[in-house]
């Protein structure tokens, strides 16, 4: 049976998520996060829009993530000498990586930390 190109696209990009996770600790890391995330959202009853922020970030550090693991993948296929634009590449990428992390993080903590805060004082 000859599958359509389209689903045939979602399959590989499923297959992309899947190994990922397989094999890159960070990554797991950040599907962690999202884990906790969606704890604390549920528990801590977050507003809507919180939710957004929350998903969108979320999303956006994994997605820089698998970015970062395919950018590494294709400079060590090209070259395994080390050379300073493999690096500048490479560092690049997971910098990228880093700056949305921090980020996520303090807007996570803008959003949970008064929620938490509360249930203390109440």
């Amino acid at each position: 049976m000859r599958i359509p190109p389209l689903i045939r696209s979602f399959r590989y990009a499923f297959e992309g998520i899947i190994a990922g996770l397989k094999t890159e600790r960070n990554l797991m890391i950040h599907y962690s996060a999202l884990g906790l995330v969606v704890v604390f959202g549920i528990t801590l009853n977050i507003s809507i829009t919180e939710w957004c922020i929350c998903l969108i970030l979320c999303a956006l550090v994994i997605s820089l993530e698998m970015v970062n693991t395919a950018v590494e993948a294709v400079v060590d296929l090209v070259t395994r000498d080390q050379k300073r634009r493999a690096k500048l590449a490479k560092d690049t990428a997971a910098g990228a990586v880093l700056i949305a992390a921090v980020t996520a993080a303090v807007i996570g903590g803008i959003i949970f930390l008064p929620k938490i805060a509360a249930l203390f004082t109440a």
